[in-house]
């Protein structure tokens, strides 16, 4: 085989894999966006629930985790405050930092959500078998761990 006919086909198979992670994470933002929006909630909201279900951090560390701005991350808190879904308190360790945290009523939503969130991937990877949906998640997990340590 030529060298350019097995670059053609790396990158055929390339421009695929491609495709299909795109496609995955349309579908994925897709099922994001109708989640958040029968929840009054939007993407990052949702995104924020889902970090702090199972931690509680201190704003700075939730402002790069999300990488944005400190004044939006701020009114964003405030309003899921308001809303009775978060607590802010100050750190234990550093009493000028601020700590972020769910409250009962945003840890039962955020349970809820996951629930929700876990059945749609279900729809996904039911015609996977186990072994394929344990090599599915460690080949994601080897992806992004990366870029989010």
């Amino acid at each position: 085989m030529s060298a350019s006919r097995r670059s053609s086909e790396a990158g055929q198979v390339e421009g695929n894999l491609i495709d299909m992670l795109a496609q995955s994470a349309f579908v994925t933002m897709g099922a994001l966006t109708r989640l958040a929006a029968e929840n009054d909630l939007s993407l990052t909201q949702l995104r924020v629930l889902a970090i702090l279900r199972d931690r509680r951090l201190r704003m700075s560390d939730l402002i790069d985790y999300l990488g944005l701005e400190k004044s939006t991350i701020t009114g964003l808190v405030a309003r899921a405050e308001k809303r009775g879904l978060l607590c802010r308190a100050p750190n234990a360790a550093d009493g000028r930092a601020i700590d972020v945290f769910l409250s009962e009523e945003g840890r039962a939503h955020a349970e809820r959500l996951a629930a929700d969130l876990a059945r749609f991937v279900s729809q996904l990877t039911d015609v996977l078998t186990v072994a394929e949906r344990d090599q599915l998640g460690i080949l994601l997990g080897k992806m992004i761990t990366p870029l989010h340590p």
